[in-house]
């Protein structure tokens, strides 16, 4: 029974939203997980939706899921590309894994309008800038 699993809390686990320049000189934008423990994350599985009003109409993506596997220490993994027009919906990324035996799972939500230039900041383990979330 789902009450009867321990859920601990998340730790040094983060998604971000980053660009990256494209070849004409265009910005392309990704959604990252990272792993910043001192050990690998197994079997990683992230659930991705947008969901909320835009032009007083209720929207919703797709549920789209997205199975990453083992995410190294220090490492990152890509989840997904993101369309600008989303960025006025929450953007939802449930995230889940194993340590050992044990699963762990955070829902990580953008809420609207969160990813502006001011909100950017340089990720250095990505190398890149973004709006992180923790």
């Amino acid at each position: 029974m789902k009450k009867d699993i321990p859920f601990l809390p998340v730790k040094d686990v983060k998604v971000a939203v980053v660009r990256k320049t494209n070849d004409i000189g265009n910005f392309d934008w990704f959604v990252y997980l990272l792993n910043t423990n001192p050990f690998a994350i197994k079997n990683v599985f992230v659930t991705s939706e947008g969901y909320g009003y835009m032009n007083d109409e209720m929207r919703r993506t797709s549920t789209l899921r997205h199975f990453l596997g083992d995410v190294d220490s220090g490492d990152a993994a890509i989840i997904e590309p993101i369309d600008p027009a989303v960025f006025g919906l929450n953007s939802e990324y449930w995230v889940s894994y194993f340590i050992d035996n044990q699963i762990y799972d955070k829902r990580f939500i953008f809420v609207p309008d969160s990813i502006v230039e001011e909100n950017l900041s340089y990720i250095s383990q990505l190398d890149l800038s973004g709006v992180l979330h923790e």
